[in-house]
């Protein structure tokens, strides 16, 4: 298939084009080009402004693509821009868990887009749950007519997480310096980069539309990531209330749901299976700093 990808050169990203030049599918990727990667001559290239509509045009009108991955749509803006010049078959969104009141056993049906107002907004013009809910709003009542499927995920981490902020807990661990954890107890959801990337390209030639959560199975909470680098260091995490803010506070315990991807015949991992392989390399990396 002739695949577009709106981003995709780095993070998870990266390891869906692979997967997707593994499965032998014809790339293009279209960035503003700041970035390098190691695509080589395995993709073509196209550079455009994603957040302008007449750069958007005029790299993308004209051509016709089976797929599209949009990694680098936020905003109802975003959607338009891109959906009002693309010809493709299926449009793929990467949405985000942020959408709902997250709480345990999240179904893809508790966000409701089509009955929220639709505000056509840019980036910077609400928080960013609001600004996704708003690129969902945008896909499900001015182009419901459309092909396309909208990927939640929840924290996507691993060792090429650029966010660092499963590694900021590790960190100030070791490290000894104050934090403070307003939910050290509160279950969350995650998923391995490698794998979310891994799923995004599965849904290339999946029959269906709407929204899909993916996630690893099980949760973890921050105290038995805190409880594991200190057993594993010696260290002992200080938690304070005058400490710098851990970037997971304000999230309540929650889970997500995945039944509608395992229907499909993808399954995620468990994460007991990975999360404390990837809490040793960090551990290592940074004794090695």
């Amino acid at each position: 298939m002739k695949i577009l990808v709106l981003g995709g050169t780095r993070f998870f990203g990266i390891a869906m084009v692979e997967e997707l030049l593994r499965q032998g599918h014809d790339i293009t990727i279209a960035t503003r080009q700041r970035a390098k990667d190691d695509f080589g001559d395995r993709v073509e290239r196209i550079q455009l402004e994603r957040t302008d509509p007449v750069s958007m045009e005029s790299a993308l009108k004209g051509r016709r693509f089976d797929v599209v991955y949009d990694k680098i749509a936020y905003c109802s803006n975003d959607i338009k821009y891109a959906l009002d010049v693309l010809d493709c078959g299926k449009y793929i969104y990467m949405s985000s868990t942020s959408v709902y009141d997250l709480k345990k056993d999240t179904r893809e049906e508790d966000f409701d887009a089509e009955s929220r107002q639709l505000v056509w907004c840019s980036r910077a013009d609400f928080p960013y749950n609001e600004v996704k809910r708003q690129a969902e709003c945008a896909l499900w009542q001015q182009y419901r007519d459309r092909n396309w499927i909208a990927v939640r995920y929840p924290f996507v981490v691993g060792r090429d997480d650029y966010t660092k902020r499963l590694l900021f807990y590790v960190e100030h661990a070791m490290k000894l310096v104050p934090m403070h954890i307003d939910n050290p107890n509160e279950q969350m959801g995650f998923i391995r980069s490698d794998e979310a990337g891994k799923f995004l390209a599965f849904l290339a030639d999946q029959d269906i539309t709407g929204a899909i959560n993916g996630c690893s199975h099980g949760e973890v909470s921050v105290r038995e990531i805190l409880d594991y680098v200190e057993k594993k260091t010696g260290a002992k995490a200080i938690l304070s209330e005058q400490g710098e803010s851990a970037p997971y506070n304000g999230v309540a315990e929650y889970s997500i749901n995945t039944e509608r991807a395992e229907n499909l015949g993808f399954h995620f991992s468990h994460i007991k299976d990975w999360i404390y392989d990837l809490l040793d390399y960090y551990i290592e990396q940074l004794k090695t700093r």
